[in-house]
């Protein structure tokens, strides 16, 4: 299991940190010493993820806030209380997302569910807490995308999946490979400006948590209960949390990279190769204007 580097005295934000992957980083961080914000949809559930924690270490510091990456009004109402509470923010854990529903859903802007909520959201959370994070002597931005991404295709022309078929693992990969090039552009935007931010990405591989049967039951009247991608070889979350806390928190973990499993499913973190597609800098520039314009948000220091 990777080790965290002590956190002491960095605040943190981790979205999707009352369950799988968001949960178990989250405890560790605040065990490492971080004082963590778990972003949560569901603040009852969120609540429950808190309390477990604070029950196994009573001397963790962090709080429960609200934010639903589906709707655009609720990120800049989280980033509002931030940065109304907060000189700063030391790192922002981009980790919640959903996975493969079997019909197209809609954000409440009108998205398709997976690419408002695994990037859109992400995008524009990232973009209005660059303030407090520019604030920080080492700011890190790390994000959560998925092996998937490397099936993944940027279709400028139908990002909703609006005229296409929905496809749900395709569509999935699209959102997943957007969240590599989101990574990768800000590490440019960073250098390009001077900014100290370190901005990377990582997969989980096959990692079991909710996210397998939460969204391929959503809208199903007969739940499915065998996790996605079963019986491959996988990892509890606890191992397989650790690409995304090396990214987010290891001292080595470079501007623009992408870390998942030694052997791709499973394994502790390394430095995972790049697709073709996730190092084309002229899409991840287009797509990041793109999403400027669709969220209304622009990467600033102010």
């Amino acid at each position: 299991m990777y080790p965290v580097p002590d956190q002491t005295g960095r605040t943190v934000v981790v979205t999707g940190a009352n369950s799988g992957t968001g949960r178990e980083a989250a405890e560790r961080l605040a065990a490492a010493g971080a004082r963590v914000i778990f972003a949560v949809r569901n603040p009852e559930k969120g609540a429950e993820a808190l309390a477990e924690v604070l029950r196994s270490r009573p001397d963790a510091h962090a709080e429960v806030r609200v934010v639903d990456l589906a709707d655009l009004a609720s990120v800049r109402a989280f980033a509002e209380g931030l940065r109304r509470d907060l000189d700063r923010l030391d790192t922002l854990v981009n980790n919640a997302g959903v996975m493969v529903p079997p019909r197209r859903h809609e954000t409440a802007d009108g998205h398709e569910l997976q690419w408002g909520t695994n990037f859109l959201g992400p995008f524009a959370l990232t973009n209005l807490l660059l303030p407090l994070l520019l604030a920080a002597p080492a700011p890190r931005v790390a994000t959560m995308s998925s092996g998937a991404a490397n099936l993944g295709r940027i279709d400028f022309a139908d990002l909703d999946w609006e005229r296409r078929r929905y496809r749900p693992w395709a569509a999935y990969a699209q959102s997943k490979l957007a969240d590599v090039h989101l990574a990768r552009h800000l590490a440019h935007l960073a250098r390009a400006r001077g900014w100290s931010l370190v901005s990377n990405a990582a997969h989980p591989g096959f990692t079991r948590t909710n996210l397998q049967t939460a969204g391929p039951n959503l809208g199903r009247e007969h739940p499915v209960t065998r996790p996605v991608g079963w019986p491959l070889p996988n990892m509890e979350p606890q191992e397989g949390t650790g690409s995304i806390l090396f990214a987010a928190a290891d001292p080595a973990a470079l501007p623009g990279a992408y870390y998942g499993p030694r052997h791709f499913i499973t394994g502790y973190p390394h430095r995972a190769g790049l697709s073709r597609r996730m190092r084309d800098a002229t899409t991840a520039a287009r797509l990041w204007s793109a999403a400027e314009e669709i969220t209304s948000t622009t990467a600033t220091a102010r």
